[in-house]
């Protein structure tokens, strides 16, 4: 049958539904393919297979879709705990402690690692102040969200201290006082696709902002 027939036929069939009740025998009477090869079944029985194909995919479409929200609620938790963790702690020691303790056994982040550009008056020497190449606070002044991927050319890796040769993939985050960005959480893994560009960064964009929350009320960088 050609092409162009085979349509007028398709589209006759579609505009006149009522063909197949003044024909109701014909229906008993076509076979066509089976879907997953082998014998011809009839139209009707081709109609079952086709709807209970169709109903597979739904429920394997549901049942991702459940799992996802499985996972975004479990998500969700570790943030609420995380948050709730920050708004208790009253020292900067602390913040570093509990931001520590969270990230690594609740979101399984193996490496992470906090630079603030400026140390405030009354904290020790700590690596969270080590020095930051100009080049990557201007970076992080760009980050309207938070960079996910390699560590190649950002120099970040070495936050990570002996472990940095290891590291494949990195999570960046910029800290905000307002409009003004005084530091950058990093997180890193040795999973290359542990952070990777096209992830969602909801969650990394929130823990960043809870993290400059807690860090401007205990101890803000640069006062």
């Amino acid at each position: 049958m050609s092409a162009p027939f085979a349509e007028d036929v398709a589209e006759y069939l579609k505009t006149n539904p009522v063909f197949f009740e003044q024909y109701a025998d014909l229906l008993a009477q076509i076979y066509v393919p089976h879907p997953h090869g082998g014998r011809a079944v009839s139209l009707a029985e081709r109609q079952m297979l086709t709807l209970r194909d169709k109903n597979r995919q739904t429920e394997s479409k549901l049942a991702e879709l459940i799992a996802f929200g499985e996972e975004n609620d479990q998500i969700s938790e570790k943030v609420h705990r995380l948050a709730v963790g920050l708004i208790a702690v009253e020292t900067f020691s602390a913040v570093i402690h509990l931001l520590n303790f969270h990230l690594r056994d609740d979101f399984a982040v193996p490496h992470v690692a906090l630079r603030l550009w400026k140390k405030p008056e009354g904290i020790g020497d700590l690596p969270e102040f080590a020095a930051v190449a100009e080049e990557l606070q201007v970076f992080a002044d760009t980050l309207a969200h938070p960079y996910c991927g390699s560590t190649s050319g950002f120099g970040t890796a070495a936050w990570f201290g002996e472990q940095a040769p290891h590291i494949r993939s990195q999570a960046l985050i910029a800290l905000c006082d307002g409009g003004n960005t005084f530091g950058m959480l990093a997180l890193g893994s040795e999973d290359g696709q542990r952070f990777y560009a096209e992830m969602g960064n909801l969650y990394l964009e929130r823990m960043g902002e809870m993290v400059s929350a807690a860090l401007i009320r205990v101890a803000k960088p640069g006062q």
